[in-house]
């Protein structure tokens, strides 16, 4: 299988861009979020052990956390025909980042693509504030923004150098449309992964 990565500051227009680029790639979309949540309503020991900690008020440790998503992906697999998976939400720091090239490389599988969706600061401001007037969202505070921000920028941003180091970051500029955006990152990376349709 042939994974990829979809890395943004929150405001980014991250998870629209990943729902639609994991249905044009056939990539199974794990949003790490999502995926934690829907677990803790079943009964499993997989489950059992990530509320422990949930419970507990830890955070789920790195290395259970890649278990969970290569679990959902070994899943999922059995009854679709994905060509790989689309991480969104992980990894976020070095070492999850490491945790997910040590579980892929176990795997025999590969990293191909890192999309990077780069906003300035002043616009992913102005859109999470709009988010919250909209929505009416008690956590898109510019408090909360700024810490979010902030853990990105020192924690995720780094990776990308990480990535870069290894030729697979694809660099997306953000600040246009929905449609836009999404024409640029299928336009770079259908040069690793081939269109669902074009897949044998």
């Amino acid at each position: 299988m042939k994974h990829a990565v979809i890395v943004g500051p929150q405001g980014a227009g991250k998870g629209t861009q990943a729902a639609l680029l994991a249905e044009k790639f056939n990539l199974l979309h794990l949003s790490t979020g999502d995926i934690l949540r829907a677990l803790m309503r079943t009964q499993s020991d997989l489950a059992d052990e990530v509320r422990g900690y949930v419970d507990a008020g830890a955070l789920v440790p790195d290395a259970l956390t890649a278990r969970v998503l290569f679990a959902k992906l070994d899943e999922s697999s059995a009854g679709a025909a994905y060509t790989g998976a689309l991480f969104d939400g992980y990894p976020r720091n070095a070492v999850q980042a490491e945790v997910l090239d040590e579980t892929i490389a176990g795997r025999g599988e590969e990293l191909v693509a890192v999309v990077h969706i780069d906003v300035p600061v002043e616009v992913l401001t102005e859109r999470i504030m709009l988010r919250a007037e909209r929505e009416g969202r008690s956590d898109d505070t510019p408090e909360a923004l700024e810490r979010r921000l902030s853990i990105y920028f020192e924690e995720t941003q780094p990776l990308i150098a990480r990535w870069r180091s290894r030729d697979i970051v694809l660099d997306i500029d953000g600040d246009q449309s929905i449609d836009a955006v999404a024409c640029d990152i299928e336009r770079a990376i259908s040069n690793v992964l081939a269109p669902a349709g074009d897949v044998d």
